[in-house]
């Protein structure tokens, strides 16, 4: 099912957490802060007699050297606070003495023999509490402490004198204290700091973060695109076009994954090789339907192939390149016509470097070609007189022209030689190595000015199908995916005006 997709889990557990915490959160506000809480802790547990062996070598502190009752006297401190969230009144002790005693102090096999009070900054008035009027008694190994109030974080410290035992015996702070407890505490080293939060809190925070995070990098990374309507499943082969080749390859990765059980393969290999094959594939294949084969085509088909249907699908840019060792950055139409009939055969007459002209060119199969002859030149281009694009094999040939089979080719050998030029298509971002494009009559080829730029080196891309493939069909579906769906946006990114779009609608509309 779909609702357990990742970020759906992720996004469920996340609001899950939030609940129990705030639930926890309301549970604290709710009981905790009813609790009251006295806790104590040994700050100092010291020998002070005359004989302080404890396990290691004698230690002579000579405090009760002439007293010799005072020979085993221990020193200890004592903290007693009210570390709970509510104050604590007299009323609050339950002692069995409920006019006088509140906390009971017990010094196992030790006895008392003096009491000194401190108490915490700012909490004078707890001194008159210690007062055997109030309740301050010592009896052997016991002090009875009075009923003192404290305020929450209010505490007071004991040093008590004791004789008769060793240090570490134990001591015990009993009494009972109304929804409350009497409980010892970590003792805490002076160097340590008490946490900001709670373990509980750290966990919560922590959980919580992940959830955030993992949540956040789910949505990030994923592919929003919606599928494309329609999806269908089978295989599916694109050819023709080696211009619009790098849109089809992209426009196939992003169907197959979409479309669960989709194959799409591009094999280009030019225009009017496409529309030949995708006819021959028709013709064999009769009365059985339409081949999944659609041709892509760099304007419009050649005459005598009455059986393919067009589907108009975006207005293609093309340029001219020059090598770079050419510093020129705009040739008129006029002069691109007498460059391709050998009437200038050299950059030097156009202000340019001392250097031949060279002609790159593509073959008779090409679409790009094709419209270059027919929008740019009005005529074809002068036959083909080099087999390495440098040297003439014809010497009667007016100009060095070669003939490749690819654009990549062609970019690669007019960046290269010094003097070469050539065509492509326009690709969105992109600098040929060794060579740039130039503008024709000062116009540059550019998808935001097509729509008024009198630029000429333009066509309309077609993409055919032999006859009309069934609706349900895999061809169906990607040229409804490639013309009127989302892959409008991978058609416009390669650097072609969608024919689906206002303005490439009036164009592909009008020619």
């Amino acid at each position: 099912m779909e609702w357990f997709s990742a970020e759906n889990v992720v996004a469920v557990l996340t609001a899950v957490l939030g609940v129990l915490a705030s639930i926890g959160v309301l549970w604290y506000e709710r009981r905790v802060p009813r609790r009251k809480r006295i806790g104590y802790r040994v700050q100092m547990d010291t020998p002070i007699g005359s004989d302080v062996s404890q396990g290691r070598a004698n230690v002579r502190l000579g405090l009760f050297d002439e007293t010799p009752d005072m020979s085993d006297a221990t020193l200890v401190l004592l903290r007693i606070e009210n570390d709970g969230s509510q104050s604590i009144a007299r009323g609050d002790y339950t002692g069995p003495d409920e006019q006088l005693h509140g906390l009971v102090v017990e010094f196992t096999e030790r006895r008392v023999r003096g009491i000194a009070v401190t108490h915490s900054p700012g909490a004078d008035h707890l001194m008159d509490h210690f007062t055997p009027a109030a309740g301050l008694r010592e009896t052997g190994s016991l002090i009875r402490l009075p009923r003192v109030p404290l305020n929450r974080g209010e505490h007071f410290k004991l040093l008590v004198l004791l004789t008769g035992s060793h240090v570490g015996s134990p001591i015990r702070v009993t009494g009972g204290i109304r929804d409350g407890e009497v409980t010892p505490n970590k003792a805490a080293r002076p160097d340590e700091k008490p946490p900001l939060f709670g373990r509980a809190a750290r966990f919560i925070t922590v959980a919580l973060t992940v959830c955030v995070v993992t949540l956040a990098s789910i949505i990030l990374v994923r592919d929003d695109t919606p599928p494309p309507i329609g999806c269908a499943r089978g295989e599916l082969t694109l050819t023709g076009s080696t211009a619009f080749a790098p849109v089809l390859r992209e426009l196939a990765v992003k169907y197959g994954k979409a479309c669960e059980g989709a194959t799409v393969t591009v094999d280009a290999h030019g225009s009017t090789a496409g529309i030949r094959e995708l006819a021959d594939r028709g013709a064999e294949a009769g009365k059985s339907g339409s081949p999944a084969l659609v041709a892509l085509s760099d304007g419009p088909k050649p005459s005598g192939f009455p059986q393919l249907r067009e589907n108009r699908v975006a207005v293609s840019l093309f340029r001219l390149v020059v090598n770079d060792r050419v510093p020129l950055e705009n040739l008129t139409g006029d002069t691109v016509r007498r460059i391709y009939r050998g009437d200038i055969r050299d950059w030097r007459e156009l202000g340019g470097p001392d250097l031949p002209v060279l002609l790159v060119s593509r073959d008779a199969n090409s679409g790009t070609r094709e419209v270059f002859q027919r929008r740019v030149l009005g005529r074809n281009e002068p036959a083909q007189s080099s087999r390495d694009c440098a040297t003439k094999d014809d010497p009667r040939a007016a100009v060095i022209r070669c003939e490749l089979d690819s654009t990549e080719q062609v970019l690669a050998e007019v960046g290269r030689l010094d003097g070469a030029i050539g065509y492509s298509e326009l690709r969105s971002g992109t600098k040929p190595a060794g060579a740039h494009q130039i503008a024709i009559d000062g116009d540059a080829p550019s998808v935001d000015t097509i729509g008024t730029s009198r630029y000429p080196y333009r066509e309309i891309e077609y993409a055919y199908t032999y006859g009309s493939p069934p609706a349900d069909s895999l061809a169906s579906s990607f040229l409804a995916y490639l013309s009127r769906g989302s892959g409008q946006d991978v058609v416009r990114t390669h650097g072609h005006l969608p024919c689906a779009t206002p303005e490439g609608l009036r164009i592909c509309g009008q020619e």
